[in-house]
């Protein structure tokens, strides 16, 4: 068995939020060396979001930023600063990728246009990701999560017929486009393995969304239909069921045969000719609903979702996150990963989203946990052959502020040494 796949990749990584670092990650748990550069006041803004532990807002114990930021290294630097530009092009000049996640504008008035950085290192794999790319009429336009539901087409199709449009939980588009920004990136690896040469990879998180609305998009170019969301009637059929305990969502699957599930479902109430064909069960919706709603009642979710798969008809339970975190699938594909962090403790998160059965992710001895707000500074500057006093004059310009509790609020004090990845290991 090889090592990880990509060993010896080296990362920079100047992302923040969610789709740049969700990007990162998957680069980190499969071998890459990435180094995550943040903003010295105050980080990047994931450190300011949820869930904390006791609801307690800590910029080191955000469950999301240590979640999208296992298995990297950290450094501080401000881009804004000649300094702080400086010792990122000289990480540039041994990179080979660099993620970024600022508006289009951002760079090139930083001075670190595509362009620029080629000049310094022709062999740069870039990836830009953006609400919507670095070219369009809507490239510097502000996107939030549901602006780019909304924009992508996917509200349109979701939600239910007689209501207003609606989007599916958390931050779904900001993982496409992560997993799309990370797809890119390793396929531009691989070419400039192949023919050499680096190249900007341009990801639209709005594209990222509509890519996966294929059979709409086919339904109207073929055929002019445009599909919406769909009516109420035939929900037990289409929507999850209230069970014994819990829910199930019980339905035939794409070429379910009828007289099976009504045997399967134990009615036979159900194998009456009026119900024989889609458009029968369609105008006799009602009764449908009835018969089955009732007969679901009489056992649990579980139940009834082993008993269907038997028959090979698509049932699933609706879990909830107690559920899937005791999920015997998950448990068995060993899904979730602990090590330890020094602010909060061992955590759980969970795993890479595939495997490889010869390039296998880091194991236990290689993961590392989210880093510490400008934890690895002199690790990494050391290793560009910066002097010590060289070191300790880039943490002074970065004024790192250091978070002191007291009575629930938070002081701010500044200190080169916080720079320098002496980031003080915060019990609250």
């Amino acid at each position: 068995m090889s090592g990880s796949a990509l060993q010896g990749v080296k990362v920079i990584d100047l992302t923040h939020h969610i789709a740049g670092p969700y990007c990162t990650k998957l680069l980190a748990d499969f071998g890459a060396d990435v180094i995550k550069v943040e903003r010295p006041d105050g980080g990047d803004s994931a450190r300011r979001l949820g869930p904390f532990p006791e609801n307690i807002p800590h910029p080191e114990k955000s469950g999301l930023f240590l979640y999208l930021n296992t298995n990297k290294r950290g450094i501080t630097l401000n881009l804004k600063d000649h300094k702080g530009r400086a010792a990122l092009l000289d990480l540039v000049r041994e990179a080979d990728i660099l993620v970024e996640s600022f508006s289009p504008r951002v760079m090139p008035s930083l001075g670190l246009a595509y362009e620029t950085l080629t000049q310094i290192n022709p062999s740069l794999v870039m990836t830009s990701i953006s609400s919507f790319g670095q070219t369009g009429r809507y490239r510097d336009y502000r996107a939030s999560e549901l602006a780019l539901y909304a924009l992508g087409g996917m509200a349109y199709i979701t939600g239910e017929y007689h209501r207003e449009p609606v989007k599916h939980g958390y931050n779904q588009a900001q993982y496409l486009g992560g997993m799309a920004a990370a797809s890119g990136t390793v396929a531009a690896l691989l070419q400039r393995w192949r023919a050499g040469g680096g190249q900007q990879v341009d990801v639209s998180i709005m594209e990222c969304v509509t890519s996966t609305l294929f059979s709409s998009v086919l339904d109207y170019t073929y055929a002019g239909m445009v599909n919406r969301r769909q009516p109420m009637e035939g929900s037990s059929l289409r929507y999850p069921a209230q069970t014994k305990e819990g829910y199930i969502l019980p339905t035939p699957g794409v070429m379910g045969d009828w007289e099976t599930y009504a045997e399967m479902a134990g009615v036979p109430e159900l194998h009456d000719p009026k119900f024989d064909t889609p458009a029968g069960r369609q105008v006799h919706s009602d009764e449908v609903d009835s018969l089955l709603k009732n007969k679901w009642l009489e056992q649990t979710a579980q139940e009834w979702f082993h008993h269907a798969q038997e028959w090979r008809f698509p049932f699933a339970p609706v879990q909830t996150m107690a559920d899937i975190a005791e999920s015997p699938q998950l448990r068995e594909r060993g899904f979730f990963v602990e090590f330890p962090h020094p602010a909060v403790g061992t955590l759980r998160y969970p795993g890479a989203p595939f495997r490889m059965s010869e390039s296998p992710g880091r194991n236990d001895q290689q993961v590392r946990a989210a880093p510490l707000l400008g934890e690895h500074n002199g690790e990494v500057f050391d290793s560009l052959g910066y002097s010590p006093q060289a070191v300790a004059e880039l943490c002074s310009q970065n004024q790192v502020p250091s978070p002191i509790s007291g009575e629930g609020t938070w002081f701010w004090l500044h200190s080169s040494a916080t720079a320098c990845g002496e980031y003080p290991r915060l019990s609250h």
